[in-house]
């Protein structure tokens, strides 16, 4: 059978019809060449998942828009997909089948799909669900694109990243992660922490969503205009896509890390972690806890430094030395050290920083438009064009504030005049006390885990953080390091 085309008499459900195979598209009509059935057509890329040779018997294995097998005028992305085998009943007996089965495959194949994925699954994330989806809504969907996996359960916080730091990449087409963001990040950072980091890093990362926390899957999918769903987040990986991914640096004296999400400090970060007093009365806390810190509002002293983007120079006010750099050491001559980190230098000017000082009510730095699947945080970021997205908010009325955290969920809150929502090169903050109490401070959160707590924060006594509350740290985007399982195009 030639790759290019190929017809074959057919029946499908019983039914004779004619089956064409012809760039990347299998169509099929009942009743033949000159039937008056509807024309129907599974494009190989977009809509199947695998193929199985029985006999004389071609079951293809799809994942189509709910109903049936698109008809050709009704394609579509976004909508809600479901499985279903197309099986094709070869009149030419059992030699035709397998040479369609491998004309179908050879297809399959040439897209690049992965074939052996490890796979990570968190079973404490969110509501402890994660290996029940795993065995009724992922497992299935590899099996029948016939995807090999190595499954791994982790144990404890910091399990993915030590066995990902040691694993044999090599043996692996790709790593997913199915829990919140919290697995993907200890993935990030146990890659890039072994030796051969700069090799380690290409290999593709997958998100499938299961915790509490899922912004780079939501992220992913709806930039892709794909309905947010366990399924459609697996069909991404299986079909093979790949797309670039910003990686920040998180620095403070020897302590550094690496974020792929966010960091946070002021009212969000308020909101998140002490809201976890409530965690009883399930996603409802968020907004009740959102009315107590309004109600009772805090204002932070502190100051951030940045390197805007292009375009943004207008924001903050220009600084002759960046006082306490981390990453980048810059005199007072205006030259500056390169950084130390897996990957290229990052070099910046005394002139090119800027700073604007508190009082602030919240900052929040972004690398993907979600924080999580009903907050879009940063509307304008991209995964991999070198920037962080800043929201900083240092005064807005009480009224005014309550309904700007109404517009998190579509992002408008960044149009609010008491939010600068701008792109940064690189970030610097330095938290300060309350304002309303010099002897409290305030939570630094990244990529949902708490980094540092100020003396009389929640649960101060009982974790050893990372950083030091007080000091300066920084952010430093790394473009494009990593490489992420994506949907067919991101816009």
């Amino acid at each position: 059978m030639e790759d290019d085309r190929a017809t074959a008499n057919v029946r499908v459900d019983g039914a004779p019809a004619e089956a064409t195979l012809s760039g990347g598209e299998l169509r099929w009509r009942r009743g033949g060449a000159g039937g008056a059935g509807p024309e129907r057509a599974l494009s190989l890329e977009s809509d199947v998942l695998g193929v199985q040779v029985t006999g004389k018997e071609v079951v293809v294995r799809a994942f189509v828009a709910a109903g049936a097998a698109r008809a050709l005028s009704c394609a579509g992305a976004g909508g809600k997909r479901c499985r279903r085998d197309f099986v094709l009943q070869m009149a030419d007996g059992e030699g035709a089948a397998v040479a369609w089965g491998e004309g179908l495959t050879r297809y399959l194949d040439s897209f690049g799909r992965p074939k052996r994925l490890f796979v990570f699954v968190n079973p404490f994330g969110g509501k402890k669900c994660a290996r029940k989806i795993y065995d009724t809504e992922i497992k299935p969907l590899f099996e029948a694109a016939g995807v090999s996996i190595t499954l791994q359960e982790t144990e404890y916080q910091g399990h993915a990243r030590e066995v990902v730091y040691s694993l044999d990449l090599a043996e692996y087409d790709g790593v997913v992660c199915v829990s919140g963001d919290g697995v993907l990040v200890e993935v990030v950072n146990g890659i890039l922490q072994r030796t051969d980091w700069e090799e380690a890093i290409k290999v593709p990362i997958g998100v499938v969503p299961a915790g509490s926390g899922n912004g780079m899957a939501k992220s992913l999918l709806h930039a892709a205009s794909e309905k947010y769903s366990v399924s459609n987040a697996v069909f991404a990986i299986i079909k093979g896509h790949k797309q670039s991914l910003d990686v920040c640096t998180i620095l403070q004296g020897d302590t550094k890390f690496f974020s792929v999400l966010l960091m946070t400090w002021g009212l969000v970060a308020d909101i998140d972690i002490e809201s976890e007093k409530y965690r009883w009365m399930g996603s409802a806390r968020f907004d009740f806890y959102a009315l107590v810190r309004i109600m009772n509002l805090r204002k932070y002293c502190g100051s951030i430094q940045f390197v805007p983007a292009p375009g943004y120079e207008a924001y903050g006010e220009p600084i002759k030395q960046v006082k306490n750099s981390i990453v980048e050491s810059v005199e007072q001559n205006g030259k500056s050290h390169r950084s130390s980190y897996p990957g290229p230098s990052v070099e910046f000017q005394a002139s090119d920083w800027r700073f604007i000082d508190g009082p602030f009510i919240a900052v929040w730095v972004n690398n993907v438009p979600w924080a999580a699947e009903d907050i879009m945080a940063a509307p304008e970021a991209k995964f991999s064009d070198g920037y962080m997205d800043a929201a900083i908010l240092r005064d807005c009325p009480k009224a005014d504030l309550l309904a700007l955290l109404m517009k998190m969920s579509d992002g408008s809150y960044v149009k609010s005049p008491y939010v600068a929502y701008l792109k940064v090169r690189t970030f610097q903050l330095s938290p300060g006390q309350l304002v309303e109490n010099p002897k409290r401070g305030g939570i630094i959160d990244v990529d949902g885990e708490v980094i540092a707590r100020g003396k009389g924060t929640y649960d101060k006594n009982q974790h050893q953080d990372v950083m030091a509350y007080g000091q300066p740290i920084q952010l430093t985007v790394h473009q494009a390091l990593a490489t992420i399982y994506c949907p067919d195009k991101i816009h």
